[in-house]
């Protein structure tokens, strides 16, 4: 390396990535690789080339390409790579770890030493060793809710229970904060006033931890709840006192009832009459057109001449229709002489 710097590095400026390469293969192939080699008093190239590569296996049709970062150990012992989580093992919260990773395993250095290999993770997952953590640590880093609700169930039997209500979701470790949040309060105020206001939660089918944190920082988890209570018709809150009304007795209410009972009567009667008679008057015009429609054709008939029929025309009858009727008879020898014969004949 030290070669490397003081013959190609040193003193270069080069435009960009591609163009310190283009000059690196130049300079071995032209420079480097056919200097004299102190040491084995040959060319380098051409070494290379009759003795090396004969012995060389052929090279993998895809390089797995290693990843090589810097990560920072966090609190839970894990530190994060290609968006999956892998344990540490030790006291390293805080510190900085080399990590080199490939598709099949993920190696962590601290300070050039190896302290952890885990296989690799697909992004989302996690790889955590149990030995690796603390034993005081161990149920937030697994996600132990099993753990968690017996925790709290410790504590009192309504704790455990508010613990177990708030896990209870399709997924559950995301609930997880609350629950540690829940252990906090009883560290704050006290395993009985954290009892008493979960408790009183239960009662009232709360499950919120800032209502338990409202309630203890109010000290009122002691004071009975408020239970909701049915309310009668009688009593609704916009309802109008009867004496509010004026005073009728149950003989006028009867006679409204009456009284509206028999115009209903009426009403139904009459109208139904009063319909019943227009339509009888309908039914004998129709059947009075009928009848003048039936003279008009015998007419025509007889005549056997092209006329003219009126139908509900007249103001006897109103605003009718007018029907007009056309009609023709066959030729008969009567029809068929000229006026002049006609004449003759008769």
């Amino acid at each position: 390396m030290q070669y490397v710097r003081g013959n190609f590095f040193a003193g270069e400026v080069f435009a960009d990535l591609e163009d310190a390469q283009a000059r690196a293969v130049f300079w071995c192939q032209e420079k480097a690789g056919m200097r004299i080699h102190g040491t084995t008093q040959a060319r380098p190239a051409e070494v290379f080339t009759a003795e090396e590569a004969p012995a060389l296996l052929p090279a993998p049709a895809d390089y797995d390409v290693p990843l090589f970062k810097e990560a920072k150990v966090h609190r839970d012992h894990h530190i994060e790579i290609g968006k999956a989580l892998y344990s540490v093992p030790g006291d390293y919260i805080g510190s900085q770890v080399d990590v080199r990773a490939d598709s099949e395993l993920v190696k962590i250095y601290h300070r050039g030493q190896l302290i952890k290999t885990h296989p690799r993770m697909r992004p989302g997952t996690r790889s955590t060793d149990p030995s690796d953590l603390p034993e005081h640590k161990s149920a937030y880093a697994l996600r132990d809710i099993t753990h968690l609700i017996g925790l709290c169930a410790g504590h009192g039997e309504n704790i455990g229970i508010y613990a177990e209500r708030i896990l209870d979701d399709p997924l559950p470790w995301t609930r997880m904060r609350a629950v540690y949040r829940l252990i906090g309060l009883v560290r704050q105020y006290g395993p009985a006033a954290v009892e008493a206001a979960c408790a009183k939660a239960l009662d009232l089918d709360v499950v919120a931890v800032g209502k338990i944190d409202s309630m203890l920082a109010k000290a009122v988890e002691n004071i009975p709840a408020l239970m909701p209570v049915a309310v009668a018709a009688g009593t609704a809150r916009f309802a109008r006192d009867p004496s509010e009304y004026a005073a009728a007795g149950p003989s006028a209410a009867g006679r409204s009832a009456g009284a509206g009972t028999t115009l209903a009567s009426r009403g139904t009667g009459g109208a139904a009459s009063a319909g019943t008679g227009v339509a009888n008057a309908g039914t004998a015009i129709a059947t009075t057109r009928t009848g003048l429609a039936n003279e008009g054709t015998g007419a025509a008939a007889s005549s056997g001449t092209a006329g003219t029929v009126g139908v509900g025309a007249g103001p006897r009858y109103g605003r009718g229709v007018q029907l007009h009727l056309v009609f023709s008879h066959p030729d008969t020898p009567e029809n068929t002489l000229q006026p002049e014969a006609r004449e003759d004949a008769r």
